[in-house]
């Protein structure tokens, strides 16, 4: 079956370090349901973006890549038989309902690599 990556776009992750129960109910359930749906393969949910680090020629920096209003928050992977299937399926992500969005690429390739 096609796999799918959904990255999700928000204009910061809920995902903080000291994040409580209270501030990542919403991600959680949606990922509890998609977990039940049994179409998700994999989830990541990545921290705020002032802790991110990029890496370019001239050296590294503090903060996201691209600075924009929105950054990458998480990513997930999902089975789905058709593209329809998995716009579906990405459509239920709060962000979208919450003013981000989420953006759904096929997977070409890849997998877990172990060690």
């Amino acid at each position: 079956m096609p796999q799918f990556a959904v990255l999700i776009y928000a204009q910061d992750s809920a995902h903080a370090v000291d994040a409580s129960d209270a501030d990542l109910a919403v991600p959680d359930a949606h990922g509890r349901a998609l977990a039940e749906s049994r179409a998700l393969r994999a989830a990541y949910a990545f921290t705020p973006r002032h802790l991110a680090r990029s890496i370019r020629a001239a050296g590294v920096t503090e903060g996201p890549f691209l600075d924009d209003r929105s950054v990458v928050a998480g990513i997930y992977v999902i089975d789905a038989p058709t593209w329809d299937d998995a716009l579906m399926i990405a459509g239920t992500n709060p962000q979208v309902a919450l003013g981000g969005g989420v953006e759904v690429r096929l997977i070409h390739s890849g997998g877990v690599v172990k060690s």
